[in-house]
C-alpha cells in the first residue's frame, strides 16, 4: 500500500528508521540522494509510508542545527518480510555506497497522535506495557508567521533535555531545512519519557504555550517500543553505558 492511501487506522505491525552517517566530502551525493529517493522510497514493495528526512544535533532543535553528516529514513512497513529487503533495494544500496557508518531501529508503535503529510501512518495503536527503551517521534509544520516564536521558545526545551534523567539519544529530523521540523528522542524507559513530558518545567510550558500560540500547520506525536536496534549506535548519538536496559535481540 503506498502513502497516498494510507490513511487509515490499521496499526503499523513494524516501522524502522535507518540512519546513515557520512563524511562531509559526501554531502552533494547525499544531497542528490534526498532529491531522487523520495519518490522510490515510498515506492518499494510493502511500503505504507516513507519519508527520507535530514537531520540535527540535537543540542538546539534549531535551524542552526543541523548535521549534513547524518540523514535517515523513517519507513512504515506491511510486514517485516518487506522491511527485510530495504538493505537489497535500490534505495538501501544506495545510501550504504556513501555512508561508513548505518543504524537501524525497529519499532512497534504504542500511541501516536496528529497527521503527518495528511496522513495517520501509524494507525490508532492500542498502548500497552512496555519494559525496555522506547522512541518518541514529534513531527510538526510550522505556521510562517510563528516561525521566530517557536524558534525563541526552543533552546530552554533542548538545554532541559540534554540532562533528563533516561534520556539515550535525541536528534532533530526535518524534511526541510525550515518548516518541517522533528524531534527522535530515545529514553531507558517509559516512565523517563513521561517525567520528562509532562513534570519539566520547560517541556510543560511549551505545551500550554502550543495550545494558545498557534505554531503548528499540522502536528504528530507518537511513542514506539525499540524492538531492536542493529549496527552502530553512535549514529544515533546513543549514549555509552554498560547497562541501558535495551530491547531484546539488541546488536551491535
Amino acid at each position: 500500500m503506498s502513502e497516498r492511501t494510507s490513511g487509515h487506522s490499521a496499526v503499523a505491525e513494524l516501522v524502522t528508521l535507518h540512519v546513515w552517517r557520512t563524511s562531509r566530502a559526501a554531502l552533494p551525493r547525499a544531497l542528490a540522494r534526498m532529491a531522487v529517493d523520495r519518490g522510490r522510497l515510498r515506492a518499494l514493495p510493502g511500503v505504507r509510508f516513507g519519508k527520507l528526512l535530514g537531520t540535527g544535533t540535537g543540542t538546539g532543535f534549531g535551524p542552526g542545527d543541523t548535521d549534513l553528516t547524518r540523514w535517515a529514513a523513517l519507513t512504515v512497513w506491511d510486514s517485516p518480510a518487506a522491511a527485510a529487503g530495504f538493505d537489497d533495494s535500490p534505495v538501501g544500496r544506495a545510501w550504504a555506497r556513501i555512508a561508513h557508518a548505518h543504524a537501524r531501529v525497529d519499532l512497534r508503535p504504542l500511541s501516536s497522535r496528529g497527521e503527518w503529510s495528511g496522513q495517520r501512518p501509524f494507525g490508532d495503536p492500542p498502548g500497552g506495557r512496555v519494559n525496555g527503551p522506547v522512541l518518541a517521534l514529534t513531527r510538526a509544520r510550522l505556521r510562517a508567521r510563528r516561525t521566530a516564536t517557536f524558534w525563541r521558545a526552543i533552546p530552554p526545551v533542548a538545554a532541559a533535555l540534554r540532562d533528563a534523567p533516561g534520556l539515550l539519544a535525541r536528534f532533530g529530523v526535518g524534511e526541510a531545512p525550515l518548516g518541517w521540523q522533528g524531534t527522535v528522542s530515545v529514553w531507558r524507559d517509559p516512565t523517563d519519557l513521561v517525567a520528562f513530558a509532562y513534570r519539566h518545567p520547560e517541556h510543560r510550558a511549551a505545551i500550554m504555550r502550543t495550545a494558545t500560540v498557534g505554531w503548528y500547520a499540522e502536528e504528530l506525536f507518537a511513542r514506539f517500543e525499540v524492538r531492536d536496534v542493529v549496527g552502530d549506535r553512535t549514529v544515533l548519538g546513543w549514549v555509552s553505558d554498560g547497562d541501558l536496559g535495551t530491547a531484546k535481540g539488541e546488536r551491535a
